[in-house]
């Protein structure tokens, strides 16, 4: 047992009977591999955000001419350009708050509602994607049995081109679904978004 230390005030100061509390010690591996995974975690975020900017930007300049066919005329075309405008600009703010992360350590958010954030908002809007493609490309395959695509057939390249773009964002927004459903069960299970 520790005897007590005299202060310079003239008190004197007891051994606490409560452990002292350790601060949380990271290693050099471990925050290497914090790094590289939300680096990975940033590269799906910024392949999201090119490949559905580049379907909503396909779609939504589909019609040049004052001609028909327009892509506005079509519910399914009008649901693969706002599906992915919407994806669009959820991950340039979830590469914004990637960045942050890699620069300051920290989360945007408090851990626990930005861990459970990334999950839901990846998870529905993954769906959300997947279904306004589908629903795309059922238009597209139907146009192209209608003497649509014969008469304008670049306006049937391109709408094909903007549902392609959107698969491709979909695909790789199921991949940063796939990471952040990991740092869920690893906050759920250790309280820390990471496993380490």
């Amino acid at each position: 047992m520790q005897s007590p230390q005299p202060l310079r005030n003239g008190g004197v100061e007891t051994p606490s009977p409560r452990p002292r509390i350790q601060a949380h010690f990271q290693s050099t591996v471990s925050l290497q591999k914090l790094r590289r995974f939300n680096t990975l975690i940033l590269v799906f975020r910024l392949a999201t955000f090119c490949f559905t900017l580049a379907a909503a930007i396909f779609m939504v300049t589909n019609s040049r001419d004052s001609n028909p066919p327009h892509w506005f005329d079509f519910d399914s075309f009008r649901f693969v350009f706002a599906a992915n405008a919407i994806v669009a600009i959820y991950s340039l703010f979830e590469m914004g708050a990637s960045v942050w992360e890699i620069s300051r350590g920290a989360t945007v958010l408090p851990e626990m509602l930005q861990v459970w954030f990334d999950f839901g908002h990846d998870q529905v809007f993954a769906y959300l994607l997947l279904s306004a493609s589908s629903a795309g490309t059922a238009m597209a395959r139907k146009l192209r049995e209608t003497p649509t695509c014969t008469a304008n057939n670049a306006f049937c390249v391109q709408s094909d081109i903007s549902v392609a773009l959107g698969f491709a964002g979909f695909l790789f927004l199921a991949f940063s679904s796939l990471l952040s459903g990991f740092r869920v069960v690893c906050f759920v299970i250790n309280g820390s978004r990471f496993h380490l």
